[in-house]
């Protein structure tokens, strides 16, 4: 892949590409929870390998959308913003998941109907994973 120069994304007020943020993290929810259900289709009882393996679909689907809607692309290549953005993403990640195990396993609601961990997990990650990729990961230069 060839690198391409940051876009005039990269300089819309935080505000709005906070809004354009989330905007994506619905799609990336959508993503997220539809992953999780074939999976758990598949491997019922799964919940955590199947969630790691939703999220990395989730977090590549928001990554193009960032990239494409929110911020534009920054300095490298394609493969090297990915990797930025999965690396960097990773505390809002922990996050995510962190909410999601903790309702799986305590509520006996949360564990017949895991999409609603699935969203919980992603509100809480939101904020820091707006912060690390606009200061880290889509910053231009």
């Amino acid at each position: 892949m060839t690198s391409q120069p940051p876009t005039e994304r990269a300089d819309r007020p935080w505000p709005l590409q906070l809004l354009r943020f989330a905007l994506v993290g619905v799609v990336g929810f959508v993503v997220d929870a539809g992953c999780l259900q074939a999976y758990l289709a598949l491997l019922p009882d799964h919940f955590f390998d199947g969630r790691a393996a939703s999220y990395l679909a989730a977090a590549t689907t928001t990554w193009a959308c960032n990239r494409a809607f929110t911020f534009g692309a920054s300095a490298g290549t394609a493969a090297w913003q990915w990797g930025r953005f999965v690396l960097f993403n990773l505390s809002g990640g922990a996050v995510n998941y962190g909410v999601y195990a903790v309702l799986v396993e305590t509520q006996p609601l949360v564990a017949r109907y895991p999409v609603l961990a699935v969203a919980a997990g992603s509100l809480a990650g939101l904020g820091v994973n707006f912060i690390v990729s606009r200061k880290f990961v889509f910053r231009r230069g």
